[in-house]
């Protein structure tokens, strides 16, 4: 039996990712970068770290792979098994990773050791193997990796469906979110 424990974003308001910023309802590493777990003793070595890359979508991909299953080829998937790596935990792959939220108009783009970050209409990037904090903002001295990872997000975003016009945010309850007797 494979058994998986890991989360879609960031801790709430009072949950401290140090060293990271950000947390739900960011696309900085604090609102992404979550841990997993797998267990799985006939094909997972025990004791193993890896540092593979991956996002949520990634888990119903490998869990259909792990029991012998396909998409339907109508309804293809959008993640990566992560089956090679849950057996080899050195085996590692690249591949752009890509966010997009209404909340505070942002749009993020992880690729390799960069990463391209929009929020409030600005825009950065950073090189998280060095920064991991974002503080640095890069997008003045590289503005040529900027503008071809703002030009990357711009064209997987017009690959997917639009987010919905009336797809809101509630970052908290109000009394009118609570029973009236």
């Amino acid at each position: 039996t494979l058994i998986v424990f890991t989360s879609d974003n960031g801790g709430e308001r009072f949950s401290d990712s140090w060293p990271l910023v950000g947390g739900k309802m960011d696309l900085t590493e604090g609102g992404i970068r979550v841990p997993w777990i797998a267990h799985w003793p006939a094909a997972i070595p025990a004791g193993t770290v890896s540092t593979q890359h991956c996002m949520t979508m990634d888990w119903s991909t490998t869990l259909l792979d792990a029991g012998g299953g396909h998409a339907d080829p109508d309804w293809p998937l959008d993640g990566v098994s992560l089956l090679p790596v849950l057996r080899d935990p050195a085996q590692r792959f690249e591949r752009a990773l890509y966010w997009r939220m209404n909340h505070r108009g942002q749009r993020a783009l992880r690729e390799g050791d960069w990463k391209y970050l929009q929020v409030d209409g600005h825009e950065y990037l950073f090189n998280i193997a060095r920064d991991e904090r974002e503080r640095a903002n890069l997008a003045a001295r590289e503005p040529e990796r900027l503008e071809r990872m703002r030009a990357q997000w711009l064209a997987w975003n017009d690959s997917v469906p639009p987010i919905p016009a009336d797809a809101t945010v509630s970052l908290g309850y109000s009394v009118k979110d609570m029973p009236s007797r």
